[in-house]
């Protein structure tokens, strides 16, 4: 009965089986796969954003500003060296002038020492009021003697100024040939130390986001793909209806009902439609299986673009985020070295500015006795001139004394109006000067040192947590790596063994070639094959064979469709 020869017909059946036991294997395998992956995944995706929340937070950010403050303050440090070097340098000029014109103001004095021990010797050989006038010398010698010890003191307090600002004017000079281009990298160092932080941070900030959009994009295409894989249980049923239809044109299809036989030319129509299903089964299903290999293949990009993101922003497995860390640690280290230095040679600046300060007092302070005394003793000159005068020629010689006593006083006066000036000049210097110090005291830098450490601690234990999570990463994208590469070698080598279908189909539709209209008793055979159909697609297949029959759906046909639920071809399971 059969126009195909009957091993043609068993090898057909045997390769449609292989291939539809392969499906529902490789299927499985691949769907299992995919779900691992997914949920390798959905871990590593919580464990980036927590520790990206982690690193964006308080921790990173104090480091940051911290490392801000102190490059700004090792930059102020740098620019304020050749202020403050002038300012020691115009401070050591305005004391060798105040020491210039102390010597002149010391002999003014010494002179008013001598001439009023002259005096006293002339006050002795007058005659009247002779005790008046030795009183009156002895006055204004003493008031020159007092005037005397506190200009020596000055000028004492002066070389102790002189030395204080040389020394300190000296380690400066020294400080900033040495250390200034130093305090000026370092500065730059931690600059962009702050930025790398800063960077850091708002990346990390992103790093969820991002890990979150790879995430979802690896779900959304695990979703597709397991939808894509629902189609292989389709493609199984409909391979299963072939061989059932293959086995009914033979005759061997078992059942407890006795088969209405086919005629010859029944046999034939049912095995070219079967060709015909077969065909057009692999096709969809060859299409099913690019769609799953393309969304493996996304799967993959989107898992290493996870991996990317971890390793571009902490380093990944080469320790760049440790690194960083530890060339902060050193150029810290570096810092606090210069800090040291820079406290140290600011002792001296402090040290010079004290002696300053003690001097300018001292200084005021003499002046103002200094003042007070010219007066006394030009009023003392005045008083024993006036007195002398009234005694004719006798008193000539003394009137012309106490004359010279009040211009020497006179000179005194105008030494310390020259002095003022100067002494005016090196207070503002020495304000200036402090102010540079207070803005730029190593004291404040020193404590912002626990501050960095601490804060770089912190982020370097979170580094530490971190260098744990990406060689999970690592690990686990190998892993998913490992079960996709699998899964699309498992649709590949499928999509080759379902290669050979179209093959099957054409050695059925040439061994049926002379197919003619079937007779009306095979209409009831093709009515029960319809009537197995799950899928629209095969119910389309049909209908179209039957047109090149020049047949339409039988009455039956028609009644399985009005009775079959609507469908639309996804099997889940």
């Amino acid at each position: 009965m059969s126009a195909t020869p009957t091993g043609t017909l068993n090898d057909a059946i045997a390769a449609v089986e292989d291939v539809s036991s392969r499906i529902e294997d490789v299927f499985a395998r691949v769907g299992r796969e995919l779900g691992r992956g997914h949920i390798v995944f959905k871990d590593l995706n919580q464990g980036l954003a927590s520790l990206s929340g982690e690193l964006s937070g308080a921790e990173i950010e104090g480091a940051a500003t911290a490392l801000q403050e102190i490059a700004a303050r090792l930059g102020e440090l740098a620019r304020a060296l050749p202020a403050e070097n002038a300012l020691l340098t115009m401070i050591g000029k305005s004391t060798t002038e105040a020491s210039a014109l102390l010597k002149p103001l010391f002999k003014h004095i010494q002179m008013i020492t001598i001439i009023a021990r002259s005096a006293r010797i002339e006050a002795a050989s007058l005659d009247g009021d002779r005790e008046g006038f030795l009183a009156f010398t002895q006055e204004a010698y003493d008031l020159g003697k007092a005037v005397q010890g506190s200009i020596e003191g000055c000028a004492r307090d002066q070389q102790r100024l002189s030395e204080a600002v040389a020394t300190a004017s000296g380690r400066q000079r020294e400080f900033e040939s040495r250390y200034g281009d130093q305090l000026i990298a370092e500065s730059a160092e931690l600059g962009a130390a702050y930025s790398g932080l800063r960077e850091q941070r708002s990346r990390s900030g992103h790093l969820a986001e991002l890990a979150g959009s790879s995430t979802r994009k690896i779900a959304g295409a695990v979703g597709g793909a397991i939808i894509s894989l629902q189609a292989g249980d389709s493609t199984r049923q409909r391979l299963e209806h072939v061989c059932h239809g293959l086995r009914l044109s033979s005759g061997s299809e078992p059942g407890l009902v006795p088969q209405p036989v086919a005629s010859e030319d029944g046999v034939l129509a049912i095995r070219k439609l079967e060709a015909a299903q077969l065909r057009d089964a692999q096709r969809e299903f060859g299409g099913d299986i690019d769609q799953i290999i393309r969304a493996l293949t996304a799967i993959l990009n989107d898992a290493s673009g996870v991996v990317g993101h971890g390793r571009s922003l902490f380093g990944g497995e080469n320790g760049s985020s440790s690194s960083a860390l530890a060339r902060i640690k050193q150029t810290l280290a570096q810092a606090s070295t210069l800090i040291a230095t820079c406290e140290s040679a600011g002792r001296s600046v402090d040290e010079a500015l004290a002696v300053v300060e003690d001097t300018l007092a001292k200084f005021r302070q003499a002046i103002a006795g200094l003042a007070e005394a010219t007066v006394d003793i030009t009023l003392i000159g005045m008083n024993a001139g006036l007195k002398a005068s009234h005694l004719g020629s006798r008193g000539s010689a003394f009137v012309v004394i106490a004359n010279e006593l009040k211009a020497t006083a006179d000179q005194v006066s105008a030494g310390a109006g020259r002095l003022r000036p100067v002494l005016d000049g090196i207070e503002r210097s020495a304000n200036e000067l402090k102010e540079l110090r207070v803005q730029g005291d190593p004291t404040r830098l020193a404590n912002l040192e626990p501050q960095i450490l601490q804060a770089l601690r912190e982020v370097e234990v979170g580094n530490e947590r971190l260098d744990k999570l990406m060689s999970r990463l690592v690990d686990e994208g190998a892993e998913f790596e490992g079960l996709m590469n699998s899964a699309q070698g498992l649709m590949s080598s499928l999509g080759e063994s379902s290669a050979t279908l179209p093959a099957i189909a054409a050695r059925l539709e040439t061994a049926s070639a002379s197919t003619r209209r079937p007779h009306p008793q095979d209409e009831a055979l093709l009515d029960d094959l319809f009537a197995r159909y799950t899928m629209e697609r095969e119910r389309d297949v049909h209908r179209e064979f039957l047109q090149t029959l020049g047949l339409s759906s039988s009455a039956a046909a028609h009644r399985v469709e009005a009775l079959a639920p609507a469908d639309d071809g996804i099997e889940l399971f």
